[in-house]
């Protein structure tokens, strides 16, 4: 949690190249759940996803933080696949979200 400037950074970099809106996002101590709305047409979810990964390696790896590889020589940083649900439609935006009636 404590690169979380440096995360905020990399999705402003990401965005201001890529649009989209951050509906929602939860960070936790290991994984992160976002939600995102991207422009009409455009469905590129995972080139943006890698992006910010990669910018976020990036900027970590300039502060000096070593980071590991794995046997591919990528970075062992972010796991290697992600979970994605395109939301259909108002019912499953607020099953997803919630509708902000409950406190946390």
């Amino acid at each position: 949690m404590q690169h979380v400037a440096l995360l905020r950074h990399a999705f402003r970099t990401v965005r201001a190249e890529r649009s989209f809106t951050m509906d929602a996002i939860v960070i936790l101590p290991d994984h992160l759940h976002r939600v995102w709305t991207l422009p009409e047409g455009d469905a590129n979810y995972s080139g943006r996803w890698r992006a910010i990964k990669s910018e976020f390696t990036r900027q970590l790896r300039a502060t000096g933080m070593p980071l590991n590889r794995d046997h591919r020589g990528e970075h062992r940083l972010w796991q290697w696949r992600f979970w994605e649900h395109t939301i259909r439609d108002e019912r499953d935006y607020r099953k997803v979200i919630g509708d902000g009636s409950k406190a946390c």
